[in-house]
């Protein structure tokens, strides 16, 4: 109540007429933040719900915070360090300043944008701030951390019109540019371990060029193999999953439908023998249950219509399985398989709106 009454007593200072009226988009963005909107829609079609921006990414972060947390005591794992807590703390430190320097970084960006505009701030940067430095390597400099988030927010977000313009995801356009433009800071051995003087290959990289693994497949479902911060447990992964589909804020329609691509063409290159390792490995290693999860489900950048959805979910999975096999000098290929079909999520929601007018044109001229 105390913060209410203290921020009703700014406000006219930051409304028009106000002495720093210039910064009502800013304040108005922390304002929503703290407390609920009292305005609603005055014109146009629109649905009343209790759910607006701010919650559904706020469910999206506690989502994501299965896949963090056991990925900050995986660096402290993969580091070496003994001990849970010892693992988890050296991990925590290690995350923290990518965290930090995502949200400073995208968050003044999206201020400036809203400012220059006069428009109101969007909560989308919530999740995109959180999901850039859980799809790096932990090893990547702050700086590159800086660059791409910066690059995903005025390329992927601000160019388009903000939050909800944009066409491709803004936190797989980060990695990717960090991926092309500074391409040995984003693979190789030695950018998966913390702990100077640790080289290794990921479980993905040992698949695509020797056929197998130095891990089980259980270690692969916990997580306890190198990679991305968020990636390698698909067991947290799959946590998330279920909080985003009891909540309603995920498609299970193109979350099933990923994994079934993946699992599809996964067994088709077995059948064929381009792969010597069992199909639902794919499922398992690199960014696929991530992305399934948290990147290809985004509602923005997504397909729209139910029958698009399956349409979408089915090629972004097995296009991820088809790079991964037939380009083995880049064997992730989540990230390229999710950005590829974000552009074409329009082209297969247009083609099913038209399939069923002309089917319900057609059901009109029989009736007749």
């Amino acid at each position: 109540m105390g913060l209410r009454n203290l921020v009703d007593k700014i406000k006219p200072t930051f409304s028009e007429g106000g002495k720093l009226s210039f910064l009502h988009s800013t304040f108005e963005g922390f304002e929503t933040f703290l407390f609920v909107p009292n305005t609603t829609t005055s014109k146009g079609a629109h649905i009343r719900d209790c759910n607006d921006i701010k919650r559904v990414m706020i469910v999206v972060v506690v989502a994501l915070l299965p896949a963090l947390l056991f990925g900050m005591y995986n660096i402290g794992y993969q580091a070496g360090i003994e001990g849970i807590l010892p693992a988890f703390w050296f991990g925590f430190l290690k995350m923290l300043p990518m965290i930090i320097v995502s949200y400073v970084t995208g968050l003044a960006i999206e201020f400036a944008f809203a400012q220059k505009r006069k428009h109101e701030i969007n909560e989308g940067f919530l999740v995109s701030g959180l999901l850039i430095p859980m799809v790096m390597p932990i090893s990547v400099p702050l700086w590159i951390v800086a660059l791409s988030t910066a690059f995903a927010v005025i390329i992927g977000k601000e160019v388009f019109g903000g939050t909800g313009m944009n066409v491709f995801n803004p936190a797989l356009l980060a990695r990717a540019f960090a991926f092309f433009a500074y391409t040995p800071q984003m693979s190789g051995e030695a950018v998966w371990y913390a702990a100077d003087g640790k080289t290794g290959a990921t479980a993905l990289e040992q698949l695509s060029t020797t056929g197998g693994m130095e891990w089980s497949a259980m270690d692969a479902f916990i997580g306890l193999i190198p990679g991305s911060v968020g990636e390698t447990s698909t067991l947290a992964i799959l946590i998330g999953a279920a909080i985003l589909l009891f909540t309603g804020v995920a498609s299970w329609r193109i979350m099933l439908s990923v994994f079934v691509g993946g699992l599809a063409f996964g067994y088709l290159f077995d059948v064929v023998g381009l792969t010597e390792f069992p199909a639902y490995y794919h499922l398992l290693v690199g960014g696929f249950a991530f992305g399934a999860v948290f990147m290809a489900t985004d509602p923005v950048t997504s397909a729209q219509t139910n029958a698009g959805k399956w349409i979408y979910g089915l090629m972004v999975g097995a296009l991820a399985v088809l790079i991964r096999v037939v380009n083995p000098a880049y064997p992730e290929g989540m990230m390229l398989s999710i950005l590829f079909m974000n552009a074409l999520a329009p082209l297969i929601d247009y083609f099913v709106v038209e399939r069923n007018i002309a089917r319900r044109k057609k059901l009109i001229k029989n009736v007749k």
